[in-house]
């Protein structure tokens, strides 16, 4: 991925990608032929030391923990509460009209992507189809999710396309037989996975032609899947739109179980999230995988790994990703011998209280990075094939770099890790208020919010260390 420069001294020199393949004042920056880098600040961005941003980060939760067991003593996030929408909106936002119109834009822009993949320039500079999936895409699902719910799941152009086919080859939509149960989000996490490794690690993976395929390759084989276990194989089977779903937990428009719409408080969702397998898995994939993007923009990552070195960086991304699972564990099983249940069924219950950091992480490590070089989605869409036209108007345009300060950058960057670790605690705690002995609360409660403490250390610590 190509490399945004972080602040130096006395201001900030922002180099980034643009349509030519150079940077402002010339050059081009690349490792391995890749997109571009994540664009996060260093520790010089912030208007205090590092060391006290990570000391800082850490007591804020360690305090929050102990002043929510105070003051927070009866279970608040009901899943059935919230208020409902006026009736007109919410007639409106169920329209089937509203569906099919976003399923054929979706699957008409999808369509566009694979196509310019293919038939368009094969430099990344210049060609939309690698900004689109990485950038626009990947990073942009996580705002619309979460501000408007599980948009993915309703315009999905792979279940357009698997609709499409039930009808002409006249398939039971449903499915040949059902999926095993204990399967759960496992394939979404494995799906999520693979896809930051192509992200973070895999060589050529800015390629033009290689996205192309990737994305066709996708389509069929989960299209393939749904046509064996049916329509209800991408709610947890396609990553993108398990990762949409668990992010729209956290919206604050959602459906009771009764499925009215509802204004809600956001982590209410999250009180739902227990016993289903996988899940918490999944939310470890994501935190691990922006964890390990941190990292390898560290002094200490750069210094001793060559940025080229797959086997390095395949190596780095499981331990990342494997960490964090393996500290969720041992917290899930003090907690549980703690509070004298079932480590398994411990582990499941709090396994959505890990879905506020991964969004925590998420926003910080995506943030400066969609707001900064998602414009390049826009600048080269005016000529997607490279023919010299100008669709939009915007030829010749360059990424602004100057819509963000470093110093902005870097607060919203230790906002959001403290943020989704304190909403993570709160949530947690609520679920402990309503499956937890009273008198054994504290003690059951103390291991996870010891890990949370460490993973919001650790989360700082390799965000201010570049």
């Amino acid at each position: 991925m190509r490399i945004l420069a972080g602040a130096v001294a006395g201001g900030a020199e922002w180099g980034g990608l643009l349509p030519g393949g150079g940077v402002p004042g010339g050059g081009v920056l690349g490792v391995g032929g890749g997109v571009l880098a994540h664009g996060l600040g260093g520790r010089t961005d912030l208007p205090m030391d590092g060391v006290t941003a990570i000391a800082g980060g850490g007591a804020a939760v360690a305090v929050s923990f102990l002043a929510l067991t105070v003051a927070w003593t009866r279970p608040r996030l009901r899943p059935d509460a919230g208020r409902p929408l006026p009736p007109r909106p919410a007639r409106s936002l169920d329209a089937s009209w509203l569906t099919w119109a976003g399923r054929a834009v979706a699957l008409a822009v999808s369509a566009a992507v694979v196509g310019v993949a293919f038939a368009g320039p094969s430099s990344d500079a210049r060609n939309l189809a690698p900004w689109a999936l990485f950038v626009t895409f990947w990073v942009g699902l996580v705002p619309v999710s979460v501000v408007c719910g599980p948009v993915w799941r309703r315009v999905n152009p792979l279940r357009t396309l698997h609709a499409a086919l039930c009808l002409v080859a006249r398939f039971d939509p449903s499915g040949m037989r059902a999926a095993p149960k204990r399967l759960g989000w496992w394939p979404a996490a494995g799906w999520l996975l693979g896809f930051v490794w192509l992200e973070l690690v895999a060589p050529h993976r800015g390629d033009p032609r290689l996205v192309g395929w990737l994305i066709v390759g996708y389509a069929a084989v989960n299209v393939g899947l749904a046509v064996w276990f049916g329509r209800g194989w991408f709610a947890r089977g396609d990553g993108f739109e398990a990762y949409s779903s668990l992010l729209a937990r956290m919206s604050p428009v959602g459906r009771r179980p009764d499925g009215v719409l509802v204004w809600r408080t956001p982590l209410t969702g999250l009180m739902g999230a227990g016993g289903e397998p996988g899940l918490a898995a999944t939310a470890c994939v994501l935190i691990g995988s922006t964890g390990f993007d941190g990292v390898t923009r560290t002094t200490y990552w750069r210094d001793a790994v060559d940025p080229g070195d797959v086997v390095a960086g395949t190596a780095g991304l499981l331990a990342s990703v494997g960490v964090v699972a393996l500290l969720y564990r041992a917290a899930m099983g003090a907690g549980a011998r703690v509070s004298g249940q079932a480590a398994g069924e411990w582990s499941s219950r709090f396994a959505g209280s890990l879905l506020p950091i991964a969004l925590g992480y998420s926003v910080a490590h995506y943030f400066s990075f969609f707001v900064l070089e998602g414009q390049t989605t826009v600048i080269l869409a005016s000529d997607p094939l490279g023919r010299g036209w100008d669709l939009l108007g915007s030829t010749g345009h360059v990424v602004d770099y100057g819509v963000l300060t470093p110093s902005v950058i870097a607060m919203v960057q230790v906002n959001a890790i403290v943020l989704g670790h304190l909403a993570g605690t709160a949530a947690a705690h609520d679920l402990a208020l309503r499956t937890v002995p009273a008198g054994r609360r504290l003690a059951g409660q103390a291991p996870l919010a010891a890990v949370m403490v460490a993973l919001t250390c650790a989360g700082l610590f390799a965000l201010l260390s570049g």
